[in-house]
């Protein structure tokens, strides 16, 4: 590695790269999930090759990107906190207050989206930001500490020694999929201002109950706060000190994912207790699917620094992750208008396998728009939007 590489924007060079290959990932799964509407044409009287593409396509994104683009994205959201968070001390400024008013925008934004689209996650990251706003000044081991609890999904360990202790209690139905059921419905049949009004309120309800259920919302503060590590102790940063903690990285969550996801697909042959089993799974997959996230993140870092040519390649997508805001938006405007009944109602008339073309279209098209957009200016639409609503009322000069 050349030492004209080792540079202070660097750093920001590999968060938006890692932020870029997170949002492709999040795109193309949400096209093979028809952006949350699971209705698909009937597949009985597909060829058998197809039938072959669909399972391999499905399996094999869900395997890569499923649970770990969201967490490199939301761990970026911590990383991209401690930025901001530093530079306004460098110049005096407590930026707490800012960030809280920043979060309510963003929660603003997130229920725009969520007008298209129930799986949106950015509601959640307005809500459970606040976090960061409460833990951002304390020391690195007690950070530590918090992330680790929180990552341990302590929530589902007490319903787990709960119905250990009492097997016989009856567990509630998930409000979560009474919730998706009630989308559906209007997914598959409402206009556009019956899908808008639904996603505002069945659909929001729908998604915050699911990342309550399933251990998100823990999941998602440790990220957080693991990111705004990340930024304090500049291992984003070129030097010879962080490459060997990232191959440390790399081969610790190698030995760790794979006993994981053994366990896990193991534990359904010794619980019979439903519940018992889901918060038990729960806790290992969250494991398992951080592990394999820190496995992705890490190699990336590491061929990204190693190799010129593979850095060259990577690069390309530094302008998609800069605009990772405006692609997530407008992939949730497409994504709905091409599958819901509202607009081309695709849902019943495109597979996994050709769902999945239309994610890697979709892909391309914003991919060369980032591109030409970012010669022109500095920050993409809805990030300039966003930026200048955060400090409006500041002269930041």
């Amino acid at each position: 590695m050349t030492n004209n590489l080792i540079k202070t924007n660097s750093r920001i060079d590999i968060a938006d790269v890692l932020r870029g290959l997170a949002v492709m990932g999040i795109i193309i799964l949400h096209a093979i999930e028809h952006f949350n509407f699971y209705s698909y044409p009937d597949t009985s009287t597909q060829s058998d090759l197809l039938n072959f593409t669909d399972k391999a396509i499905w399996d094999s994104l869900f395997f890569t990107f499923g649970g770990k683009a969201y967490a490199v994205f939301a761990l970026l959201f911590g990383f991209s906190f401690f930025i901001q968070d530093d530079n306004e001390r460098r110049r005096g400024r407590d930026f707490r207050m800012r960030f809280m008013w920043r979060l309510v925008l963003l929660f603003i934004i997130g229920n725009f989206n969520a007008m298209f689209f129930t799986g949106e996650i950015l509601v959640l990251y307005s809500l459970v930001g606040f976090v960061l706003v409460l833990v951002c000044r304390l020391p690195n081991k007690v950070l530590i500490a918090i992330a680790i609890l929180l990552l341990l999904q302590p929530m589902e360990w007490w319903k787990l020694f709960e119905t250990l202790l009492n097997p016989s209690a009856e567990t509630t139905g998930s409000l979560a999929g009474y919730y998706f059921n009630e989308a559906y419905k209007v997914q598959e049949n409402g206009t556009f201002l019956e899908t808008a009004r639904m996603n505002l309120w069945e659909g929001q309800l729908a998604s915050l109950t699911w990342a309550w259920e399933h251990g998100r919302m823990f999941q998602t503060a440790a990220l957080f706060i693991f990111g705004m590590i990340i930024g304090r102790k500049g291992l984003f940063l070129y030097s010879p000190q962080n490459m060997k903690i990232w191959v440390q990285v790399l081969t610790i969550s190698i030995v760790c994912y794979f006993p994981l996801q053994g366990f896990a697909d193991m534990l359904p042959e010794f619980m019979e207790n439903k519940q018992a089993l889901f918060s038990a799974n729960l806790i290992i997959t969250s494991l398992a699917k951080f592990s394999f996230m820190l496995i992705l993140l890490s190699g990336v870092i590491l061929l990204f620094y190693t190799f010129d040519k593979v850095r060259k390649f990577l690069m390309n997508f530094s302008s998609y992750g800069r605009m990772s805001l405006t692609n997530y938006l407008t992939q949730s405007i497409i994504g709905s208008m091409l599958f819901y009944n509202w607009g081309f109602g695709l849902h019943n008339k495109l597979g996994i396998t050709h769902s999945f073309l239309v994610g890697v279209l979709l892909f391309l098209i914003q991919f060369v728009f980032c591109h030409w957009w970012m010669k022109k200016h500095k920050h993409g639409p809805f990030e300039y939007i966003w930026k200048k609503a955060t400090w409006i009322g500041l002269n930041r000069k």
